[in-house]
């Protein structure tokens, strides 16, 4: 519990469960690097070890409530999203920690 506090309280991360000694699932909003860009683009992935898996959009289709939906390679990313995203802990961390 010590430690989940402690993700909460440094960068981004909104939500932290460590699912093994290793991996982790973290809500957090995406940082400039990934916005505006379809997620195969931005090479999440690639560049810092984790996979964004489902998105919450900041302002939703009319009529509807803003609710997670899966993410996919044509998902383009805005700011005021929220994301979940699943990786190493060090990895999630990191990203977490981008500017």
């Amino acid at each position: 519990m010590g430690e989940r506090v402690a993700h909460l309280l440094s960068g981004r991360i909104l939500d932290y469960v460590e699912v093994d000694a290793d991996f982790a699932v973290v809500k957090t909003t995406p940082p400039r690097e990934v916005v505006g860009v379809p997620l195969r683009d931005s090479r999440v992935r690639g560049r810092w070890g984790v996979t964004v898996v489902a998105v919450k959009p900041q302002a939703p289709p009319p009529g509807r409530r803003p609710e997670f939906s899966h993410a996919t390679p044509d998902t383009v990313l805005t700011y005021g999203d929220l994301i979940l995203i699943v990786g190493p802990i060090d990895n999630v961390e990191r990203f977490a920690a981008i500017g």
